[in-house]
């Protein structure tokens, strides 16, 4: 048997209750799954970390916490999906809104179709970003992983050169330099410093 797969979990702010009655009968006859509602932006925010929907339907004009500002906090502490209800379309309120990290946005009133292609933009959208910064990770992690030594190094006994992986023998601070992201200083160990140059070695001594 193919398993039952679970419905769309759906978190719905906005504070007309006309707007979330009409959100909610489209929510329903689409059989998608209507898990909480909230009425400000804060209440939004604690809702989203709390009952991990699958996508949020924010309104941006809400009381105590716009939407934007919401959608900001959710997408920092806790990504999901949002898509925006707005009674106003402008380009600047697209750009603040994709800013914040909205994936999609709904006119007022909006209709069943148009929230069921929001939604399926948005989970789109938002599976592809969270890709992106899945794989950017890895790739700096390998950055860094490249940057560093590992393994054993083949070093001479007596003049100290480190062989690489072509055969050649480097010197070792152009090794490190050339296979890690360490800076070298060059500087004097104290045995050295006593063999070298016993006079200077003799003067740090005495004041110390």
């Amino acid at each position: 048997m193919l398993p039952i797969k679970n419905k769309t979990r759906v978190l719905v702010a906005e504070d007309a209750h006309l707007v979330t009655e009409i959100i909610k009968r489209a929510l329903n006859e689409m059989d998608f799954e209507l898990i909480g509602t909230a009425v400000n932006g804060e209440e939004a925010v604690h809702m989203a970390m709390t009952m991990n929907p699958d996508v949020v339907l924010m309104d941006i004009m809400m009381p105590v916490l716009d939407g934007l500002e919401a959608t900001r906090q959710i997408q920092k502490q806790s990504p999901v999906p949002v898509v925006i209800l707005t009674s106003h379309e402008s380009p600047e309120l697209i750009n603040k809104a994709n800013e914040v990290g909205a994936a999609a946005y709904l006119m007022k009133p909006p209709q069943k179709a148009e929230i069921e292609r929001a939604i399926i933009i948005a989970m789109g959208r938002h599976a592809d970003l969270m890709k992106c910064i899945r794989l950017n990770k890895e790739l700096r992690e390998a950055l860094t992983e490249i940057k560093t030594l590992r393994g054993i190094l083949p070093l001479c006994s007596f003049c100290k050169k480190i062989r690489d992986d072509t055969g050649y023998w480097n010197q070792v601070d152009d090794y490190i330099r050339k296979n890690s992201s360490a800076s070298i200083s060059h500087s004097v160990c104290p045995d050295c410093m006593d063999e070298h140059y016993p006079d200077e070695s003799e003067m740090i001594q005495a004041t110390k």
